[in-house]
């Protein structure tokens, strides 16, 4: 058995008592706003969490053993990490995408994707510093860049050259691509700029 692998959400639910169940969840909304004067389009507004371990990942955590479902759980931990900015609205079942077995560490990891409205994206970004967990587990909210400057690295591509959680950098890609944000052709493109990046470190190792 692969160390992570994908199962569905029926196998996650029926491991063992000693499986512990982690939920992240990607937050996104429509953004009309234009960079630079107008000559670039966001299109959407993603945040992502720098976390305490100074590596990129979703807001989310551990689900206790009392909460009656995975989304009750993830909720509660929202409101922990990102304040009551998060009132506004409550992740649900439906806004479940996929899970991932971690046999080593015996953690299900379940990934949601909500869309929000952008008055509600920036009220979470507001909120988020009062949070219980703000400058302990999380030190701030960040918005991914969705473009790609002239040069080909600016935007998208230097973002995800940054340090991602577990399997964060790819939910993100795999999000993208699926709620058609972005191209396959470019999801592909990225992904192999990035495998060139890890080879060029592993070779001066950095």
């Amino acid at each position: 058995m692969a160390m992570v692998e994908k199962i569905d959400l029926a196998q996650a639910m029926a491991l063992g008592s000693d499986w512990r169940h982690l939920c992240h969840v990607m937050l996104y909304a429509p953004n009309p706003e234009k960079l630079f004067d107008g000559h670039i389009k966001l299109r959407y507004a993603v945040l992502m969490c720098m976390r305490f371990d100074g590596r990129l990942g979703f807001p989310g955590g551990f689900v206790d053993d009392d909460s009656p479902n995975l989304e009750y759980g993830l909720n509660r931990e929202l409101l922990k990490k990102l304040g009551d900015g998060v009132s506004t609205f409550t992740v649900e079942s439906s806004d479940y995408r996929n899970s991932l077995a971690d046999t080593k560490s015996k953690v299900a990891i379940h990934f949601y994707v909500k869309c929000l409205s952008l008055e509600q994206i920036q009220t979470v970004e507001a909120r988020a510093p009062l949070s219980k967990d703000f400058g302990l587990e999380i030190f701030g909210l960040v918005r991914v860049p969705l473009y790609i400057l002239q040069d080909g690295m600016g935007g998208l591509p230097t973002f995800l050259e940054n340090s991602f959680i577990g399997t964060s950098r790819q939910q993100l890609l795999d999000a993208l691509q699926d709620l058609r944000i972005l191209t396959p052709e470019i999801v592909s493109n990225i992904k192999a700029r990035i495998a060139r990046h890890k080879q060029k470190l592993a070779f001066s190792g950095a």
